[in-house]
């Protein structure tokens, strides 16, 4: 298994398998090149024999000094629960630190169950929204067109 920075040859290899990884949802249109060729440095993909087995897109605030941000994590569904999330994620909190970043954010659909309790099980908490969905804290149409999301937040 090997974990390195993303570039932007990735791109391609990475978005034609979003959708199909999220089981059919419309995720490609959220995921745009710019993060492979402007976030590098916050950016990660673990491969193994060629294969992609997850990728992390994150970026540091430009508005939040203290912040980083996680854009979008994926795992293929054939290795999930087996650890990519979280080295993933430990990559980013380790670049995190090293720039002086202390808090990171990141945010799901209030669909994404999988989603929701992977974060909580690796220390992020639900920031307090304006509503709830099936119990869950959401602030609405953070996204626009009625999109809610679960905000999340870790101390790194």
């Amino acid at each position: 298994m090997r974990v390195r920075n993303i570039q932007g040859e990735d791109y391609v290899k990475i978005h034609s398998v979003l959708n199909d990884w999220w089981g059919g949802r419309d995720m490609a249109a959220m995921l745009p090149k710019l993060f492979f060729v402007h976030f590098q440095e916050t950016s990660f993909i673990i491969e193994e024999e060629g294969e992609t087995l997850g990728f992390l897109c994150g970026f540091f605030s430009q508005t939040h000094k203290e912040e980083a941000y996680v854009h979008f994590i994926g795992v293929n569904p054939k290795y999930r629960r087996r650890g990519i999330a979280s080295t993933l994620y430990s990559y980013f909190f380790d670049v995190a630190r090293a720039n002086n970043r202390k808090v990171v954010k990141a945010i799901t659909s209030p669909v994404n169950k999988k989603s929701i309790q992977f974060h909580r099980e690796i220390g992020f908490r639900i920031e307090a929204g304006d509503d709830e969905i099936e119990g869950v804290s959401v602030h609405t149409n953070y996204d626009g067109n009625g999109g809610s999301r679960v905000l999340f937040l870790k101390h790194v």
